[in-house]
C-alpha cells in the first residue's frame, strides 16, 4: 500500500522488451537506499516488485496486464518517473489509500499556470467517472491529488509549486498520458451497496 506522496523523481535507465512483458531498470537513490529483493516500489503509480538493485537503481518486471492498463508501455531510457516506497506501519499518512493498481489512463488536456499553482485538466475514462467526486481524492501518476471539479469525462486538479517541483506533473504537457487510480473505498462501497439498492428498487416496483 502507498499514500501517493512521491519520495523522489527517478529516471528510467533501461527497458528490455520481452515476449509478453518488459523488464525496466530505474535510477532512484532514495527509494533504493534500504531496498531489498521483493520490496514494492510505485513507479508512476504502478506497484512494481524489486527483483534486483545496485548502485542506486533497481530492476522490476512489468507484466502484460500492467503494460495494457498503464502508460508504462511507453517509457524508454531517459524518462522521468515518480517513485514511492510502500508505506511503513506507524508513519504519517499524508495522502490517501493508494494500492498501486492503475484503473486506466487519462490524458493531460490543458494547464493554466498562475503565480501560486497550476490548474490542470485531465481526461477521464467514462467507466471511472462515477468514482471521482469534487474534493475527493484521485491518484495521477502516483501523486495523491484533490479533485477541484469533475465532469462526465474530465476532472481538474490544482498543483502547488512543491508538487510541480518534486514530481513529473511539472513536466507534463497537453497530450501526455497519465496513470489514474480512483479511490478504492468508492469501489468497495459500490459493490457492497449494489445488491441492497437493487433489492430496494425491486420492492418499489
Amino acid at each position: 500500500m502507498f499514500t501517493g506522496i512521491v519520495e523522489e523523481r527517478g529516471e528510467v535507465v533501461a527497458v528490455e522488451q520481452l515476449a509478453d512483458a518488459a523488464r525496466v531498470t530505474i535510477a532512484g537513490p532514495l527509494v533504493t537506499s534500504d531496498a531489498k529483493r521483493g520490496d514494492s516500489i510505485a513507479v508512476n503509480g504502478v506497484c512494481l516488485t524489486v527483483v534486483e538493485h545496485s548502485g542506486g537503481s533497481f530492476t522490476a518486471d512489468v507484466m502484460h496486464e500492467t503494460l495494457v492498463r498503464s502508460s508504462l508501455d511507453g517509457v524508454t531510457a531517459g524518462h522521468a518517473v515518480n517513485l514511492e516506497r510502500a508505506a511503513a506501519v506507524g508513519q504519517r499518512f499524508g495522502g490517501h489509500i493508494v494500492q498501486g493498481h492503475v484503473d486506466g489512463t487519462g490524458e493531460l488536456v490543458s494547464r493554466s499556470p498562475s503565480p501560486h499553482w497550476d490548474l490542470v485538466r485531465f481526461s477521464l475514462p467514462a467507466h471511472l467517472a462515477r468514482y471521482v467526486v469534487e474534493k475527493g481524492s484521485i491518484t495521477v501518476d502516483g501523486v495523491s491529488l484533490t479533485v477541484v471539479e469533475v465532469g462526465p469525462d474530465w476532472f481538474t486538479v490544482s498543483l502547488i509549486p512543491e508538487t510541480l517541483r518534486a514530481t513529473t506533473l511539472g513536466l507534463r504537457e497537453p497530450g501526455d498520458r497519465v496513470n489514474l487510480e480512483v479511490d478504492v473505498i468508492a469501489k468497495y462501497v459500490e459493490k457492497l451497496a449494489g445488491p441492497h439498492l437493487a433489492a430496494e428498487e425491486g420492492d418499489h416496483r
